[in-house]
This record gives structure tokens, sequence and C-alpha cells, in this order.
């Protein structure tokens, strides 16, 4: 609820469908605030002299979505169309045998493979981690702590490991362990986390997000493109300290 009434936002699903959503549960309290609002209220406190509305906009959001729509093609009447049953399909040109190329094809990359950071990760007991989300969560927000995905229920906070690699670092399925990153200049860690056993690929380990974001550099980022490292990030693992 906001000051315009009751309010949408409107979601993308896995088919590329853009639909609206609406909250149904009475918020967990008066002070609870939408993400609009959350982003709307950063925005006025970093920027308060801005010439964007923040305010107005939060107050409808289909204020925001006329912006969308005058800023971002494919989404041309977008509060008409979210308010038919289903929503409406997002262009996807390859879909349709469209590519928006110089030669009109396809153009495939080759991929160099994972060897970029053989320096660091060619040195002894280092382990390449990648960050996921378990099946109860959607981006950031966890909904449960189960993940049938994997077999993990009721906690989060494991590391999933190959057992040769467990049995490498002198480790049993169930220990308390602490990871370490290891990039140059860096005192990153995420500890006291369960290492169990599971069928990743041999030298990689496992964790989710947002809890190991503890283990990403903010800098440590594709060269090329600027994707951060959530999914090769070299650490070390070692027994958990005892206190």
């Amino acid at each position: 609820m906001q000051a315009g009434g009751q309010q949408s936002v409107t979601v993308e699903d896995s088919m590329s469908m853009v639909h609206a959503s609406a909250g149904k549960l009475k918020p967990a309290s008066e002070h609870l605030r939408s993400e609009p609002a959350i982003v709307a209220g950063i925005a006025r406190a970093t920027m308060p002299n801005s010439k964007v509305a923040w305010t107005e906009l939060i107050a409808d959001y289909d204020r925001i979505r006329d912006l969308i729509e005058r800023t971002v093609p494919g989404f041309e009447a977008f509060n008409e169309r979210i308010r038919h049953p289903g929503g409406f399909r997002l262009p996807l040109p390859p879909t349709e045998r469209q590519w928006h190329t110089p030669s009109g094809k396809a153009i495939f990359s080759v991929y160099d493979g994972v060897k970029e950071d053989a320096d660091v990760l060619g040195a002894e007991n280092v382990l390449r981690l990648i960050t996921i989300r378990s099946h109860d969560q959607y981006n950031t927000t966890i909904y449960a702590m189960d993940d049938r995905y994997r077999g993990v229920f009721g906690r989060r906070d494991v590391l999933f490991m190959n057992e040769s690699d467990l049995a490498e670092h002198g480790l049993e399925h169930g220990d308390l362990v602490d990871v370490e990153t290891i990039v140059s200049g860096r005192q990153l860690r995420l500890k006291n986390i369960t290492a169990i056993v599971y069928g990743i690929a041999k030298g990689s380990v496992a964790a989710y997000y947002p809890e190991a974001n503890v283990l990403i550099p903010l800098d440590y980022i594709d060269k090329e493109c600027g994707t951060p490292s959530y999914k090769s990030v070299p650490v070390k693992v070692t027994r958990a300290a005892t206190s």
C-alpha cells in the first residue's frame, strides 16, 4: 500500500513472461517498506536535489512503468498489457530466428576455458568457489531453509565439496571449516561453515549466497565485461579454529 493505493510490481519469469505481482499477506510491521520504496528512499537521501520525483513514483508504480516504457524497447503499453491475465512476453529475436548482427546470422564465440587464473589456482590447496542459491530462494530473498535441489534441509551454512577434495584436505563430511579468499591484498573469510560431500567437480566448492558474498572482492571482476567473480573465486579451505 502506498499513497496512491494498492500497488503491484512487475516480474519476468523464466519463460520471459512479464506480469503483475501483488502482496496478499498482512505486513509483518507497520514500518515494513517495499523494495521500490527503499530504493527511492536511498535515492532521496543520496541526491536531495535530484530532478526525479521519487516520492511521486512510489505513490503510484504505474509512473515507474511509464518511464520504463519510454526507455526500454519492448515495453510499449506496459501498464495496459500487465493487466491482462498472464501478462505479456518480451520480444526475443533469436526465438524468431532473427539475428541482429551485420551478417544476419548467429555469431558463436569459442570459450577459452576456466584457466584464466591458473597462476592463483595452481597454488597448493587452492579451490575454486562458486556461489549458488537454494530451491527456496529468489535472488537474494530466502523463503525457507530447505534446498530440495541438493538434499539440504533446515540450514544454509554448508560448503559443498567433492569427496576427494575433502580427503586431500584431511577433512570429513560434517567437519566445520573456514573459507578464505586467496586474492592479493584481501582478508576475506567465512568461518565455521559445515563441509558436506556433494557431487561437485573436483577442485571446486560451492556455498549459498548472500551468506558467501563476504568472500567476493568487489573489484575482482572479469576484465572484458565487468561481471563479478561469483562463479570463480580462488579460496583455501581449512579446518575451523577451535575457540
